[in-house]
């Protein structure tokens, strides 16, 4: 299983920069299914340009330390824009950062995610896969609903695209 988080504040879609985000959104993700199992919800980070920002990362004002301890456990990260800061932070913490448009459909993005799971296609799903093992495919295959009662049955073939 891998956890993968959104920046989003309606559960639905991407709409947030990382950096800006006031909620993440974190799903357990396996073959087929998808379980809500986390929100975190942060303080509003206005901007304030790379030169202001600089020397600010872990100390009180590092807008960054509470998101980063929230994503832990998580594989990956989706928002609508992550600076280059972000970027190596969340790289050095074992995260991939994915920016996607603002607006992307947060279920089409668990469901190329539990494609990858099964049939590869994604770099990052792949290494992540065979680094946690065979668990990640098959562990929520049939599970009951972990986390916060929201689950996705998502697809596992080129079949199962719509037409």
């Amino acid at each position: 299983m891998l956890k993968i988080a959104f920046a989003s504040n309606d559960r639905a879609r991407v709409n947030l920069h990382f950096g800006g985000a006031d909620s993440l959104v974190v799903y357990d993700v396996s073959a087929g299914w998808a379980d809500l199992v986390g929100v975190g919800q942060f303080v509003k980070a206005d901007p304030t340009g790379t030169s202001i920002r600089a020397g600010l990362e872990n100390t009180a004002q590092d807008k960054l330390a509470a998101k980063l301890e929230f994503l832990k456990d998580c594989t990956a990260v989706y928002a609508a824009n992550i600076g280059a800061s972000a970027i190596r932070r969340l790289m050095l913490a074992g995260i991939q950062p994915i920016i996607v448009d603002e607006g992307h459909d947060i279920v089409d993005l668990l469901n190329e995610v539990s494609l990858a799971i099964c049939c590869g296609g994604l770099p990052w799903v792949e290494h992540a896969v065979a680094k946690a093992g065979s668990a990640a495919r098959v562990a929520g295959a049939g599970a009951v609903g972990a986390g916060m009662g929201e689950r996705y049955e998502l697809i596992t073939s080129i079949g199962d695209l719509p037409d």
